[in-house]
């Protein structure tokens, strides 16, 4: 006797399997030097060159329990789509701002981030 699956919830499945464990990767995945270039030109003047931020409401990127405590899933979502911080005297925009920036780029910036910042 052959087994019978129900191809909707084995397919609903395989993908939040497949979602967990892309999303793990994320910065492990990107390129840290690459990701620093995209920093400085494009994240530095609101969050600075330390990571503590430049303007009030700025996640400060060097706290162990802040923003970088987030899944790599989380924070492409906010880096690509925007974000804005309780208490931020103005939201970050999609990317930053710079709406050339790639999938790629997102990832690479965020590589940076957690190795230049995270604890």
């Amino acid at each position: 006797m052959k087994p019978t699956f129900k191809t909707s919830k084995n397919l609903v499945l395989f993908a939040g399997i497949t979602s967990l464990f892309a999303s793990a990767a994320f910065a492990e995945s990107g390129d840290a030097d690459k990701g620093k270039s995209v920093y400085e030109s494009t994240c530095i003047y609101c969050h600075g060159a330390s990571g503590k931020g430049e303007i009030p409401g700025v996640p400060n990127f060097n706290n162990a329990d802040g923003v970088l405590a987030k899944s790599d899933e989380e924070l492409i979502a906010a880096i690509t789509d925007g974000f804005e911080s309780p208490g931020s005297a103005m939201p970050m925009p999609a990317k930053g701002g710079n709406p050339d920036l790639s999938d790629e780029d997102i990832v690479n910036v965020l590589a940076y981030i957690r190795s230049e910042f995270g604890s």
